[in-house]
């Protein structure tokens, strides 16, 4: 008998995922267990494995295509099984058995299966338009186009769609939007005066007119805004701040480059930064410590999350065994996670768990500042740009390098001397850099 394939919910809470590629095609024989999908979540790229065994009869989404969790999006078949078992079990599902052989439009949203509407409201995955008789009619609409009209503040019923069957697509939403702007740029406002010629017209300052463009949320900016917003308001954040000097660990890692040039490898400020902070946090292990709402969990490993900034917002990949890397392998860690993360292959696997996180902008000349904690972890730890700035050495005034690097913590986990402590050992490392290395 066929078997019906949904969309898992790939991470907690999802309502929907989009199908970013299929890793098989129809007629591949895959078993239980095998990637068959990649599922693009809000901040990575999840394998989707198959939950049975079988041969690929049918795929029913095209890449590219956000549908919600549990919907259909392929079919698996047995030995003897053709078209019309296919559509039989589509049925069964609950689905339209025509969808799979519908080609899709060009702005890429795929067949949507339809599912009794005499449920909930809040459990239906179609709108519902009410005639004045007070029955019901279903309008078939894609999961981005209700989403985007419900956005917009499109009424869906007046729409005619230009899918299959009358089903309405993103474009038909978008260009009843672009219609009802036009409308409403060329509708003149009740009562206002006729224009006055302008031979006596009064004399008035220009009309000052807003120039604005509104850019939609991705779905890694959402994720940002509802997580940092959570920490922000239920984690008590504070603050506390120190001046490392960095002739010391420049001079190591100029050194340390010098040596593996043959390789073509480099080692940068921010790979010595990192093993500082693994070591404090081993020296100091009260930090290296989560919130688990009724427990604190502390850790025996430094698992840490790195900042590293994309075109759509911040990913996090953990560092795993951070104390246990050498400064080598730490960067060719940290240089897979850079590129992975530029080309958005990044694991949803990569970016969970990690104990404490490190946030760096000295790249762009940021003298200091402070960042939201990443929830359960107990902190993470911002470092600013190296400048020279006056320092006292010896009760004489002179010239150094330094850095400033605040801490904020989560005071549930961490108190005060605590944050002295992990401070004070981070910057014994960084200014004593030979002990990064051992």
């Amino acid at each position: 008998m066929a078997t019906i394939i949904t969309m898992p919910a790939v991470v907690a809470d999802a309502t929907e995922a989009a199908l970013q590629d299929w890793l098989v095609a129809v007629g591949d024989t895959i078993a239980t267990g095998q990637p068959i999908a990649e599922i693009e979540t809000e901040k990575a790229t999840v394998e989707m494995q198959s939950e049975a065994a079988g041969t690929v009869g049918r795929l029913l989404i095209e890449p590219g295509t956000s549908v919600s969790v549990g919907e259909p999006i392929a079919v698996l078949v047995e030995a003897g099984e053709d078209e019309a078992s296919i559509d039989e079990q589509i049925a069964t599902a609950g689905g339209v058995s025509s969808a799979a052989n519908v080609p899709v439009p060009e702005d890429t949203e795929a067949p949507t299966t339809h599912r009794d509407t005499r449920s909930t409201a809040s459990d239906s995955t179609e709108a519902q338009s009410e005639p004045a008789e007070g029955t019901k009619t279903r309008i078939f609409g894609s999961p981005l186009a209700r989403k985007l009209a419900k956005d917009l503040g499109i009424e869906l019923s007046v729409l005619n769609g230009s899918g299959p069957n009358g089903r309405i697509l993103r474009a038909d939403v978008e260009s009843a939007f672009e219609v009802q702007a036009a409308k409403a740029e060329s509708t003149p406002v009740a009562g206002k005066p006729e224009a006055m010629p302008s031979s006596v017209k009064p004399q008035s300052s220009p009309t000052v007119q807003e120039s604005f463009t509104d850019a939609p949320l991705s779905g890694m900016r959402k994720a940002i805004a509802r997580r940092l917003t959570e920490s922000k308001t239920t984690v008590p954040h504070f603050y506390v701040s120190i001046d490392v000097e960095m002739e010391a660990l420049l001079d190591l890692r100029k050194r340390i480059n010098a040596d593996m040039s043959a390789s073509g490898q480099k080692v940068t400020v921010n790979d010595l930064i990192l093993k500082a902070l693994a070591g404090a946090l081993i020296d100091v292990p009260d930090a290296n410590a989560s919130w688990q709402g009724t427990s604190i969990r502390r850790y025996s490993t430094v698992d840490v999350s790195v900042a590293i900034a994309t075109g759509d917002g911040l990913l996090t990949p953990v560092v795993r065994g951070l104390e246990n890397l050498s400064i080598s392998s730490l960067g060719r860690v940290m240089g897979d996670f850079k590129e992975r993360a530029a080309s958005g292959r990044i694991r949803q696997q990569e970016l969970e768990g990690g104990s404490f996180s490190l946030t760096n902008l000295g790249m762009f000349g940021t003298r200091e500042f402070s960042a939201i904690l990443n929830p359960p972890q107990a902190g993470i730890l911002a470092v600013g740009a190296a400048e020279q700035r006056p320092v006292v050495r010896e009760g004489q005034l002179a010239v150094g390098t330094v850095m400033t690097c605040t801490l904020s913590a989560d005071h549930r986990v961490i108190d005060g001397a605590v944050a002295a402590q992990l401070l004070a050992s981070f910057k014994r490392r960084i200014e004593n850099p030979l002990n990064i290395l051992l």
